[in-house]
């Protein structure tokens, strides 16, 4: 291929400015810098762009037809470049992000409006079909960025810490296991317990309490509706294990009790998974700064176990 976006902008340039001096001050460069660069396209192309009139340059007709074409390839060349740079910057762009429990989506909102407050360019889009494993939809370069409790030790990932919660055991406040002020992994084999739709092996339920006490519930129902689950506790259908601030309202109007899941607690670790890059978006990194300290409930999630 003989053009460049050098050749383009050269030609744009003696033609609008008339010569090769004010073309040659324009592209910062000299005179005959610029004269040689012409005439090696010329050269090139087999034929002539300008025809030499004093110091003015005049375009032949293949010199017009060749300028059409590079006002319309550079105009999108800069305007790509100059999109780039908004994007590289902040001020414009899309974030999709995915969380890996469905009761995050319950505080979102309350991240979204300073964020969009200061990035009003940028589009935050969840994508809620990630939930279950947002590594894989990170490393697919499905989303930008995945709230996770499971540290995947990859290298290709960067984990930013962001704050503790403690999920616990709810029930009616008339249930059997309400007497209790701390529930062990066996009280959970024979009682109904209401999950989210994720099969229970791959459940960090499953995995870090239950399975390492050798207890496997022998009434599981999938429930992947915070709202729905809640209220089929309040009716006292059975149990669910949810993190204490989705519950916190319910637990201060009495309507349902919490208790703590063994005695050291069943607590999480979220961390903000971003793709290992050398240079995170000024967006991105404000966003999970307000995940991790912005005026949300996730702010005081560490005074709440």
């Amino acid at each position: 291929m003989i053009l460049e976006m050098r050749h383009l902008r050269l030609v744009r340039a003696v033609a609008e400015q008339g010569g090769l001096t004010r073309a040659g001050e324009f592209l910062h460069l000299s005179q005959s810098a610029l004269s040689h660069q012409l005439n090696d396209l010329e050269d090139a192309l087999g034929i002539r762009l300008f025809e030499r009139a004093g110091r003015r340059m005049v375009l032949t007709h293949a010199g017009t037809r060749l300028l059409e074409h590079s006002r319309r390839a550079l105009e999108i060349v800069e305007g790509a470049e100059a999109e780039a740079r908004l994007l590289a910057s902040g001020a414009e762009g899309v974030l999709r992000l995915s969380t890996q429990c469905y009761t995050c989506y319950n505080w979102l909102p309350r991240v979204l409006a300073p964020f969009r407050k200061r990035f009003p360019g940028v589009e935050v889009r969840i994508d809620a079909r990630a939930t279950d494993d947002p590594i894989t939809a990170l490393l697919a370069g499905a989303i930008d960025l995945g709230l996770v409790f499971d540290d995947p030790r990859d290298a290709r990932i960067r984990m930013v810490r962001l704050f503790e919660d403690e999920n616990i055991v709810v029930m009616a406040p008339d249930h059997p296991l309400a007497a209790r002020k701390i529930i062990a992994a066996e009280d959970l084999a024979d009682v109904p317990l209401f999950l989210y739709a994720t099969p229970i092996e791959q459940s960090t339920l499953y995995q870090r309490i239950l399975q390492p006490a050798g207890v496997r519930p022998r009434q599981v129902q999938n429930i992947q509706l915070t709202e729905a689950a809640i209220e089929l506790v309040k009716a006292g259908l059975g149990v669910s294990v949810l993190a204490r601030w989705t519950v916190e309202p319910h637990l201060k109007a009495g309507t349902l009790v919490g208790r703590r899941l063994t005695a050291r607690g069943f607590r999480r670790l979220w961390s903000a998974a971003t793709l290992r890059t050398p240079r995170v978006p000024e967006h991105l990194a404000a966003f999970i700064q307000l995940v991790k300290e912005g005026p949300s409930l996730l702010g005081r999630l560490r005074d709440t176990g």
